[in-house]
C-alpha cells in the first residue's frame, strides 16, 4: 500500500483523535463547569471510546499508530527484519501525525464556535508530570508491541482505548503519551490545552518512555520487531481492503 495512502490515514486518524480529546474537553467544561473531576471523567471516556473506534477504522490502512513514538519504536525494533517502517515511512508518518493533530485541534475549536487557534495558557510542567509521561508512554508502547508479538493485535482497539482511559486517572499528567497530540493541544486555550512552553518537556519525557519501552521489550518480547507489520491491527492486503 502506498505511503501517501497510509500517511493520509495517519493524518485523518490523528486529527479525529485530537478532535475527540479537545472537543470532549470543551463539552465537559461547559456541561460540568463546577466539577473538575467529572470533567476529566467525561474527557477520558470520550477519548478512550474514540481511540478504539479509530483504530478499527484506520488500522487496516496504516496500522493506526497516531503517535510518533509508536512509529519510531516500530522502525527501530524492525530495522533488521524489514517488517516495519523504513526511515522514509517514519518521516512521512510523523509529519502526518503532527499536522493531523493540529488540524484536529482547529476542527474542535471551530465546532464549538471558538477561534481556530488560541495558544493555551495551561502550564503543565514539573518533574512529577514528566515522570508521569514517561510511565504513560512506556506502558502504551509495551502494550501495543506485546499484543502484536503474542498474536492478539485484534484486541488492540479495546486494550489501547482502555489503557489510555485508565492512564487519564493514574498519571498526574492525564496521560498525553503522544508527541503529536501534545503539540496539537498547544493550539487551544481550553480544558485539554497545554502551554507551548510546556510542550518540549512533555515530548522529551514521551520519547524517554519510548526508549524504556524498547529496552523492556528486548527483555520480555525479544523478537517483537518480527511482528511490527501487525501494528496496531494486522495489515490485510490492499486487494482485501478494497473488496
Amino acid at each position: 500500500m502506498s505511503l501517501a495512502r497510509r500517511a493520509s490515514a495517519e493524518f485523518a486518524g490523528t486529527a479525529m483523535l485530537v478532535a475527540a480529546v479537545v472537543g470532549s474537553g470543551i463539552a465537559a467544561n461547559r456541561l460540568s463547569p463546577d466539577d473538575v473531576g467529572l470533567q476529566l471523567l467525561e474527557n477520558a471516556i470520550a477519548t478512550a471510546l474514540a481511540l478504539g473506534a479509530l483504530i478499527l477504522m484506520f488500522g487496516p490502512v496504516s496500522g493506526a499508530h497516531f503517535n510518533p513514538v509508536v512509529s519510531a519504536a516500530d522502525w527501530w525494533l524492525s530495522r533488521h527484519t524489514g517488517a516495519g517502517l523504513t526511515v522514509r515511512e517514519l518521516a512521512g508518518y510523523a509529519a502526518a501525525q503532527v499536522t493531523g493533530a493540529v488540524a484536529g485541534t482547529v476542527l474542535a475549536d471551530l465546532m464549538y464556535g471558538l477561534p481556530a487557534v488560541s495558544w493555551s495558557h495551561t502550564d503543565r510542567t514539573g518533574s512529577n508530570l514528566w515522570l508521569a509521561e514517561v510511565v504513560a508512554t512506556a506502558g502504551l508502547v509495551v502494550l501495543v508491541f506485546a499484543l502484536a508479538r503474542s498474536n492478539r493485535a485484534t484486541a488492540a482497539p479495546a486494550a489501547v482505548g482502555a489503557y489510555i482511559g485508565a492512564a487519564y486517572w493514574f498519571t498526574s499528567s492525564t496521560s498525553f503519551a503522544n508527541p503529536a497530540v501534545t503539540i496539537g493541544r498547544a493550539f487551544t486555550d481550553t480544558f485539554a490545552g497545554i502551554a507551548p512552553a510546556s510542550v518540549p518537556g512533555f515530548v522529551a519525557a514521551q520519547f524517554v518512555g519510548g526508549l524504556i519501552a524498547v529496552a523492556a521489550l528486548a527483555i520480555w518480547y525479544p523478537h517483537a520487531g518480527r511482528s511490527a507489520d501487525a501494528l496496531v491491527v494486522p495489515h490485510p492486503t490492499e486487494e482485501a481492503v478494497l473488496r
